[in-house]
């Protein structure tokens, strides 16, 4: 049933009644120039806003064998092939002398994992040139929430929570905020997870805080089982969404911001467990 998000009826209540109570002090005692029955409106409002923001409505969520759905709500920014070209180092990589560090992003090691399609550890991906596409590619579909979003996450697919990991900037205890809306946010703080589907399929989700939004609450952890469509965590406020796949083993028609389509200027608006973004490949088909 549709309601508020976990940690938000708090709020609207504390809200709520200090409207009344200031509605009351300033009918029956004193209104002080009407400052107080203006303050008891001012904290409604503020309810009423609050509310909204925590808003959690039930979804409808596809019964369509194999398909993935979008983990938020909001514009999708961009979708492009990648493939790994390094990846969190061991501290025994850290000696070897390999290791690049960037001032932003942290410590790499310049190989990708033995097996980049597990995603057991984070790892940088670049595009992948067009006619040098390989079988360890993968989909990175990114997905803007803007304040005006419902801001709770769900998982694209039944399966289990394998992995899930707080990152942070380098050197920084909490961030960079770069805005949700760029590219290089995909580096602000960071909750990552590895979702490994009942097919053995592993996919990577990554929720991102914005210049705004700085926390990121997950609601599973590491070995929870969840269904296709379940609430798997919330960032608050303005924020995006990650969510990496095998290319060989689905593709998309999701219109993107980077498209340049006139009918979706921002992206096709998506819907957290509801709107199919991934279908699997003639191939991958139940």
């Amino acid at each position: 049933m549709g309601g508020l998000a976990p940690g938000g009826h708090a709020s609207v209540l504390t809200m709520s009644m200090m409207g009344v109570s200031a509605l009351v002090i300033g009918s029956v005692i004193d209104p002080l120039a009407g400052l107080v029955p203006l303050f008891g409106m001012l904290c409604l409002m503020g309810a009423v806003f609050i509310g909204y923001f925590w808003r959690d409505p039930d979804r409808p969520v596809p019964k369509n064998a194999g398909v993935l759905v979008s983990p938020a709500d909001g514009h999708a920014m961009f979708l492009v092939r990648e493939r790994a070209t390094g990846r969190r180092p061991t501290k025994e990589e850290h000696a070897s002398g390999r290791v690049v560090t960037d001032r932003l992003t942290g410590d790499w090691y310049p190989e990708p994992a033995s097996e980049p399609l597990q995603f057991e550890t984070e790892q940088r991906f670049e595009r992948v040139p067009r006619g040098e596409e390989a079988s360890t590619d993968v989909w990175r579909l990114a997905v803007f929430m803007s304040p005006l979003d419902v801001h709770v996450n769900r998982a694209p697919a039944a399966g289990v929570i394998e992995r899930i990991e707080h990152r942070t900037g380098k050197g920084r205890r909490r961030g960079p905020f770069r805005p949700a809306y760029t590219k290089e946010s995909e580096f602000n703080e960071r909750v990552r997870s590895v979702h490994r589907l009942e097919d053995g399929t592993c996919i990577e989700i990554t929720q991102i805080s914005g210049a705004m939004a700085r926390t990121i609450v997950p609601y599973r952890l590491e070995g929870d089982v969840v269904r296709r469509g379940q609430r798997i965590g919330m960032i608050r406020l303005g924020s995006r969404v990650d969510l990496r796949v095998p290319a060989e083993r689905y593709l998309s028609s999701i219109i993107t911001a980077a498209d340049d389509h006139s009918g979706h200027p921002k992206g096709q608006h998506v819907l957290a467990g509801t709107t199919v973004v991934f279908e699997p490949t003639k191939g991958e088909e139940a």
